[in-house]
């Protein structure tokens, strides 16, 4: 079980602060450094300072780490055009060395939209379809030779598909809770799948369905990673975990009941029941950014007990 670090900077993070756990990602063994990708915070928090950049962010970290991946979960289609960002990933790639994921979403969330002055457009999922199309298209287009697309959303003519990825393909990520749709789009463009924050039960059903349509797509259903992404909370005692929910404005029996909260062997056995049901990525969703000593505990005693 890959264990990975979700932040959500929106809530308040400036780059020095992602950058301090991106490091103790990198030296607690972790797998792997996600962010969100939004302009606007969310719930009653301020937000200050302000909301950075998901891909200015990867491009920093990208040179102040060595071993752990970076991406995104997910990078909003409404935020940049598919050509642009199929330039700004492969490039943050290249400055990685090869290090980097793409997760990409069609958007959902208006009010930073209107917030920043980005359109919002109705048809976002197909919209999602041709980003798809055209980001992957655009990376694989063999060197010499020109990527055409036309479609309902976005024409592209004669682009020489620059520059390429240093990954030879860099995986990329589809998720969501969409019962067809969405399996279909991860079966076609992803190399995993991925289901926020959902119970065991919803996840297994929501897997079922994407091997499903990975196989009516031509693809075995174990081909793509399955992963979840869970707001953890982890204690010493019961009186530890209360002190990381109250932190982060929850309840601890709803952290139990809705993510992965408890001590050690509370959440151990909770990711177990999602490896049986197919998972084998957990995002740990990590809400209070400056507690460092929550992620030294679950290092030492969850994901220790998982290698």
């Amino acid at each position: 079980m890959d264990l990975r670090i979700f932040t959500e900077p929106q809530q308040g993070a400036t780059y020095d602060t992602l950058l301090t756990v991106a490091k103790a990602t990198e030296e607690l063994g972790f797998d792997a450094f996600f962010r969100s990708d939004h302009y606007l915070r969310m719930g009653s928090v301020d937000g200050l300072p302000g909301p950075t950049d998901a891909w200015i962010t990867l491009a920093g970290l990208a040179r102040e780490t060595k071993r752990i991946r970076l991406g995104t979960l997910m990078t909003a289609g409404t935020f940049r055009l598919p050509g642009v960002l199929a330039i700004q990933v492969a490039q943050v790639d290249q400055m990685s060395g090869g290090r980097v994921e793409l997760g990409l979403g069609a958007g959902w969330f208006e009010e930073e939209h209107k917030a920043y002055g980005i359109p919002f457009p109705k048809e976002k999922f197909a919209r999602l379809e041709e980003q798809l199309e055209i980001v992957t298209g655009l990376w694989s287009t063999d060197l010499g030779k020109t990527y055409d697309f036309h479609g309902t959303y976005y024409d592209l003519t004669d682009s020489p598909a620059l520059p390429k990825p240093a990954q030879e393909k860099i995986p990329v990520l589809v998720g969501g809770h969409g019962a067809t749709r969405t399996p279909r789009l991860a079966a076609k463009y992803a190399d995993e799948f991925n289901i926020p924050f959902a119970s065991i039960e919803d996840s297994e059903r929501q897997f079922g369905r994407v091997r499903a349509a990975a196989r009516e797509a031509g693809r075995g259903g174990d081909d793509l990673v399955y992963s979840n992404a869970l707001v953890v909370c982890v204690g010493r005692d019961d009186q530890e975990v209360a002190r990381r929910a109250e932190a982060i404005g929850r309840q601890p029996d709803e952290l139990r009941l809705n993510g992965l909260a408890g001590t050690p062997a509370e959440v151990v056995d909770k990711i177990g029941r999602y490896a049986e049901i197919g998972a084998s990525r957990i995002y740990l969703q990590i809400l209070d950014l400056d507690d460092l000593d929550h992620l030294e505990l679950i290092s030492s005693q969850v994901q220790s007990q998982l290698s």
